[in-house]
């Protein structure tokens, strides 16, 4: 039977960082991919944004890793020439009631260590003279990247230091050793193999869940059911009247429907939020629904009262994995190690949604630190 020092299973922006890591510190690390390319997951459709920091709660997990992940990923883009830009978010009231969110969302971030300004409306149309608010928050930490010339960077490391990604490689079965690790049963193209490691990451996104439910040998207890959520996003047709990202002041978990811009200038508005009812990842409807277009005006005229008629147009369509359903409150990212479900060698990461793509380098540091301790 196959061993490996390493295995990681998903090779989206979370599992390649993992795999690098991992080879960096001198294992032999092979990165197993259910999909026939890197990133065609979560990764592959999300707004590319490099998140601040500003809406996690002080001292979890979500804000920790996203201000550290922040940082890495800046200093990774300029050293490997991964094409990015720190261009700024507006957060913006349009009414007066929405003016408390925006004081609340200043002090949460300054609790995280994130640089905000508090602007008047006149300041705010100053930078961005189309913009309707009644005050705004200045985030200029906030930034766009290439997600695909990202991941394509870390697996180049991730090769360069003796790692393998392995495409088409869905894991079909695992049972934990009583050594530390797992042994793994993986369907591919020549057929089903076994391979053990006595080190395992499940990284597997939208699937991570259900691999626990796999996992021969876990408690159920640490097992969690998967839950999803799909976001519509639609484009501008024509010039963008914005030249930095615009989020409307937060409502609960939900940012609220959004300016991205791409590196080149275009602009997209989203995401919206719609629970799903299935828990298969392969039952999943990515069509973006034209009819859905009404909706996301009204929400953009509230802070753009001046976009045209039919300007948007359907773009694409991202699912979160989510690790709680509808009514319930958001839970933190789950990095379940050997300190939590008691088998070494072993790391779950659960609910890896946003900001994962941002906090994926620190999220790496912190898989290599728990699986270290033991």
């Amino acid at each position: 039977m196959d061993r490996v020092d390493a295995l990681v299973v998903g090779a989206g922006a979370v599992g390649l960082a993992v795999g690098r890591a991992l080879a960096r510190a001198g294992h032999e690390t092979l990165v197993l991919e259910a999909e026939g390319a890197i990133g065609q997951g979560v990764s592959s459709r999300n707004s590319e944004v490099i998140h601040a920091g500003l809406y996690y709660p002080p001292g979890s997990l979500k804000a920790r890793l996203c201000v550290r992940g922040k940082a890495l990923l800046y200093d990774f883009c300029d050293s490997h020439a991964v094409a990015h830009r720190a261009c700024g978010k507006l957060v913006v009231a349009t009414a007066e009631d929405q003016h408390a969110a925006l004081q609340a969302l200043q002090v949460r971030a300054q609790a995280n260590g994130v640089a905000v300004e508090s602007w008047t409306a006149a300041a705010a149309r100053t930078m961005e003279p189309e913009l309707h608010c009644t005050a705004a928050l200045w985030s200029p930490s906030t930034g766009i990247i290439d997600s695909h010339a990202y991941m394509l960077a870390l697996q180049g490391d991730l090769e360069r230091a003796g790692g393998v990604v392995a495409l088409q490689s869905p894991v079909r079965a695992w049972t934990a050793l009583s050594g530390g690790g797992a042994r793994l049963v993986v369907d591919a193209a020549g057929g089903a193999f076994e391979i053990e490691a006595g080190l395992l990451v499940n990284a597997a996104g939208l699937g991570a869940c259900a691999l626990t439910q796999l996992l021969v040998g876990l408690p159920p207890v640490h097992r969690s059911p998967p839950y999803y959520a799909k976001g519509s996003y639609f484009t501008l047709s024509g010039r963008s009247p914005f030249r930095h990202l615009v989020y409307p002041a937060p409502v609960d978990a939900w940012l609220g429907v959004h300016v991205t811009l791409d590196l080149g200038g275009q602009a997209k508005f989203g995401p919206d939020f719609e629970w799903l009812d299935t828990t298969d990842p392969r039952a999943i409807d990515y069509a973006v629904d034209p009819a859905r277009a009404a909706a996301f005006e009204a929400a953009i005229r509230r802070y753009w009262p001046g976009l045209p008629d039919g300007a948007l147009q359907p773009g694409y369509s991202g699912v979160r994995p989510k690790i709680h359903g509808p009514g319930t409150a958001a839970p933190d990212f789950r990095i379940d190690g050997p300190a939590q479900h008691g088998l070494p060698g072993i790391v779950n990461l659960l609910g890896i949604e946003s900001p994962g793509l941002t906090a994926s380098l620190a999220i790496a540091e912190a898989v290599v630190a728990r699986l270290a301790a033991g």
